[in-house]
């Protein structure tokens, strides 16, 4: 592998000396390998001058291109560094932003009470604006269109999502107690962590946000389908349940309707061997 003096990586980069530095101190370039009092760069350090070059060329900012090299390093998504929502995601609402007391019950053809909306409030679904309400949550307002839709009631739908909301509250709790435990174990004081350990804990949490909430969306997209498999399967042998009762049934009242024939033949045939 070539290795380069922090000149000679200039030159190659086309960029100057000075910008080198620039960029180690804003940690967009790694460090150099020290040997005595040379720093050696290699190909990587080059790699990555040239596109910290060409985004800047681009218009980037220097925080942005810092946020870019964090998702690339730690394998995120543009999205979960930027904060974007997914092109197609539940975010794109069909609603405004903001809605009236009255825009909302449209929404949900006049349906939906006091409670309700109090409750949705609490669940941070939507937040009062002056004389309206701001929708805090666009996916679940979403969602919640489509299950009232779908024929659900707005209390049964409140419900879940108040039982879903703890559910994920305590997977939250699990993930931040890993990092915390690594920290700070044994419940010792947290107030005891120098500055230092205390900054390597929160960057900790911080990297580990975005991965978690991808980790827990994979997982739950596998349990969903596993469930949906599981419920068609339950409807479909229920059905099949259903139809050998009611072919049990058929051949039971055949069965009678013949034994009643074959009664009604006898007795009549008792009937006109007596006549005569």
């Amino acid at each position: 592998m070539t290795e380069y003096r922090i000149d000679d990586l200039a030159r190659e980069a086309g960029v100057s000396v000075r910008n080198v530095r620039v960029y180690q101190d804003r940690g967009l370039l790694p460090p150099p390998r020290k040997v005595g009092r040379t720093g050696w760069y290699d190909e990587s350090h080059l790699a990555r001058l040239q596109m910290i070059s060409r985004m800047l060329d681009r218009g980037y900012t220097f925080v942005t291109i810092s946020e870019l090299l964090t998702a690339a390093q730690y394998g995120l998504r543009v999205e979960d560094v930027l904060g974007t929502e997914d092109p197609d995601g539940a975010a794109n609402v069909d609603q405004p932003a903001r809605l009236t007391r009255d825009e909302i019950d449209a929404m949900f053809d006049g349906r939906i009470s006091d409670d309700d909306l109090a409750r949705a409030e609490v669940l941070d679904v939507f937040c009062r604006d002056g004389n309206g309400y701001r929708i805090e949550n666009p996916a679940l307002v979403r969602a919640a269109k489509v299950l009232f839709d779908a024929g659900l009631a707005l209390p049964d739908i409140l419900s879940r999502t108040e039982r879903v909301h703890q559910d994920l509250t305590s997977v939250s709790q699990q993930f931040v107690r890993l990092v915390v435990d690594r920290f700070v174990p044994g419940g010792a004081d947290p107030f005891t962590l120098d500055p230092s350990e205390l900054s390597a804990m929160a960057d900790l949490i911080t990297t580990l946000r975005p991965l978690a909430s991808r980790a827990v969306q994979a997982l739950f997209s596998e349990t969903m389908d596993a469930e949906i498999v599981h419920a068609m399967e339950k409807a479909l042998s229920g059905d099949a349940a259903t139809a050998d009762s009611g072919d049990a049934a058929t051949a039971d009242s055949g069965d009678a309707a013949t034994a009643d024939s074959g009664d009604s033949d006898d007795n009549g045939a008792s009937s006109r061997t007596g006549d005569r």
